[in-house]
């Protein structure tokens, strides 16, 4: 095999891997996982609020 053929096979699995994340990324059994991955910052705020109440009292 010549370099050319090795580069084509290599593209090839690349591409192959960026279209299963792109699915993996999208399908709707990871919805849940990655909605409540980005509201985890709000989550921390409410904590927040609940000790700077508890300090205040």
């Amino acid at each position: 095999m010549d370099s050319g053929t090795l580069r084509g096979i290599f593209t090839l699995v690349l591409m192959a891997t960026f279209i299963a994340l792109i699915f993996w990324a999208f399908s709707r059994k990871r919805a849940k996982q990655f909605d409540e991955a980005a509201n985890l910052p709000f989550a921390d705020e409410e904590k927040d609020r609940e000790t700077l109440q508890k300090q205040q009292d």
